[in-house]
């Protein structure tokens, strides 16, 4: 009895299949671009953390009006449409590259548009949840997504290491296309199709001031605005090395594609193990202390991963990178579970929109930065900023309310004052 109702809805079932291919495109792909640039383009430090960096801009460019457009639309669409337009975008990589036309412009610009579908995918996606399963299993429905997208990480990157050896960086993007593609049409059997927003006059409303409104419900809020501040921090730290170390791996230490995907691998297990004991951990230590002290504990792991080296080293810059992903999957199921909760209906776009620019944003600044520091300072040093950061992003929770949450609070349906 332990699946409970959750998996007895049809509509859940469906989505977290596709979800299934999607992040498994995802993480096959996140191991070949960078790969596809080094290898076969040839490209340095700064072009890494520019490509890195304009995979996620399109948060920072569109990700707050998304939001509002998104609290306008059938989610069901929104999630469709991403997934076949990322597939369709992926799939003119390895043909240019048959074509021998493939060049880094083109790379920056599939990214990009890559970017902005996710966007859509991402908000929707977080937005479409709570009608589908109802508020009551919230905690258990983030869970199970954020189980899949760690999974993900374990079985995506490391087998995107492994195809990469063995078909080449380009060839292995055909399967990325694939599963965007098929992840797309199995989408289309939800049965699901409205929106969570109550019947009213969105036409009428100004998008500036729906923008405003989700600024207004994240910020003015201390419990959201310690989330998405640490989050954020966070998200910086794990960029601006992710971002290096392709470098490292294949030009500093000489280390094949497949021990790229493990050490990637390494941390979507950390994600894992952290996804599936935030529930168990929430119920005995309680909601706010789990979410709030636990970076006390974890967050001087992020000070070994600048260590990777060959040998041992690389042993204990896994166990550290381990460490710092399982504090990320617990804040991912608990983080995102409290905020949906503390949403109106009507404002679940926007406030998706909102974590999504700020949180995504800081992959895109982190990558940039990640560039710059490889050009100007070397990989090590820009790998010693990413450290500093994972030590450090705890601090806004654990020093906000919301570490006092014996449990999670009571969701408030309407806008206050409606």
């Amino acid at each position: 009895m332990r699946l409970n109702s959750l998996w007895q809805i049809s509509d859940f079932r469906k989505l977290f299949a596709a979800a299934a291919l999607s992040q498994l495109a995802t993480n096959v792909s996140y191991v070949a671009v960078p790969l596809v640039a080094v290898e076969a383009l040839d490209a340095g430090p700064g072009q890494i953390g520019a490509l890195a960096s304009l995979s996620t801009i399109a948060f920072l460019l569109i990700g707050l009006p998304a939001g509002a457009w998104v609290d306008r639309l059938n989610h069901r669409r929104v999630l469709i449409t991403s997934d076949l337009c990322r597939g369709l975008l992926f799939a003119t990589v390895p043909v240019a590259w048959w074509l021998d036309a493939l060049t880094l412009s083109h790379l920056y610009v599939i990214v990009l548009l890559n970017g902005c579908a996710t966007v859509f995918f991402d908000v929707g996606a977080q937005s479409f949840l709570p009608s589908l399963v109802g508020r009551d299993k919230l905690v258990q429905a983030n869970a199970d997504i954020n189980t899949l997208i760690a999974a993900g990480n374990v079985a995506g990157r490391s087998a995107g290491g492994g195809l990469v050896a063995l078909l080449t960086a380009p060839a292995v993007l055909v399967i990325t296309a694939g599963a965007y593609v098929v992840a797309g049409l199995r989408l289309t059997g939800i049965r699901r199709i409205s929106t969570t927003v109550p019947r009213r006059d969105t036409k009428a409303v100004s998008l500036r001031t729906q923008i405003g409104e989700g600024l207004r419900h994240v910020l003015s809020n201390t419990q959201l605005r310690a989330l998405a501040l640490s989050a954020s921090v966070g998200n910086l730290g794990s960029s601006v090395i992710n971002t290096m170390l392709p470098v490292v791996f294949v030009r500093e230490l000489g280390l094949s594609s497949v021990a790229l995907g493990l050490f990637w691998a390494v941390g979507g297990i950390g994600l894992l193990c952290g996804a599936r004991c935030a529930r168990p951990l929430a119920r005995r230590l309680g909601y706010g202390r789990t979410l709030a002290t636990a970076g006390l504990f974890l967050a001087p792991a992020g000070l070994l991963v600048p260590l990777v080296d060959r040998g041992p080293w690389l042993l204990l810059a896994g166990t550290g990178w381990f460490l710092c992903m399982f504090k990320m999957g617990m804040d991912n199921v608990l983080g995102v579970s409290l905020r949906q909760q503390m949403t109106p209906d009507s404002l679940l776009g926007r406030m998706n929109a909102t974590f999504r620019f700020l949180l995504t944003g800081a992959l895109a600044v982190g990558a940039a930065l990640s560039g710059l520091l490889g050009e100007l300072v070397g990989v090590q040093a820009a790998l010693w900023v990413g450290g500093t950061f994972l030590l450090t992003a705890f601090l806004p929770l654990f020093l906000s309310p919301v570490r006092t949450l014996p449990e999670l609070p009571e969701h408030q349906p309407h806008n206050e004052g409606a």
